[in-house]
């Protein structure tokens, strides 16, 4: 969680690193989706740290500009569930549950779900550190998901797998290959220059 502007920064950073930008700032026109995490990093930064009149302002117009991105990109992310390191791969739906955890580095491809149980207590899932979650993939439930798991396409995700650095796939998942997210992401969080952070 973003607690204050140095955090604020790193997680700029991470996301872009995370997402293979090699500039400092999106294009004016296109890095829809970039422009969009921004958005989400500079909302909960302000959310978690600012509490001035005019700060508030600031908070509801970044709002409104990241309901119309949200709408047009079809994605659903709660405020203060990813960690650094967030790497959106595509436009599509993308919907993630306001109790859901994830760690830092997790690459999310389109028509992702990420849900609480259907039945109280509706507790919801807890992602790891450098997890790949493939296209068309649904994670439901009170399941954690360890570090450097590799989600495949279409898998239907309703237990924990708490063994790291394995792939997981299939309806149920079942764990198919003891290679995990290796290759499949950019580890932005683990990759941010510490003297970035220091100017």
């Amino acid at each position: 969680m973003i607690k204050s502007y140095k955090d604020y920064l790193f997680y700029l950073e991470a996301d872009r690193i995370a997402l293979g930008k090699e500039k400092k700032r999106p294009l004016f026109f296109g890095d829809e989706i970039w422009k969009y995490q921004r958005l989400l990093r500079k909302i909960e930064y302000y959310m978690n740290c600012k509490k001035s009149l005019c700060s508030k302002i600031l908070y509801f117009l970044y709002r409104f500009i990241f309901h119309k991105y949200a709408l047009m990109l079809g994605f659903e992310i709660p405020f203060n569930v990813c960690g650094p390191g967030l790497s959106i791969a595509h436009r599509g739906p993308i919907i993630i549950g306001p109790k859901v955890r994830i760690g830092r580095n997790c690459r999310i491809h389109s028509c992702v779900s990420i849900a609480p149980d259907k039945k109280p207590p509706y507790e919801s899932p807890v992602i790891g550190d450098n997890v790949y979650i493939g296209p068309g993939a649904k994670l439901f439930g009170s399941i954690k998901i360890a570090d450097g798991t590799a989600v495949g396409t279409g898998a239907i995700v309703t237990k924990s797998f708490i063994e790291e650095n394995i792939t997981i796939a299939g309806n149920p998942a079942k764990k198919i290959s003891s290679e995990g997210s290796e290759g499949f992401i950019i580890p932005g969080a683990q990759l941010v220059d510490i003297n970035f952070l220091k100017k």
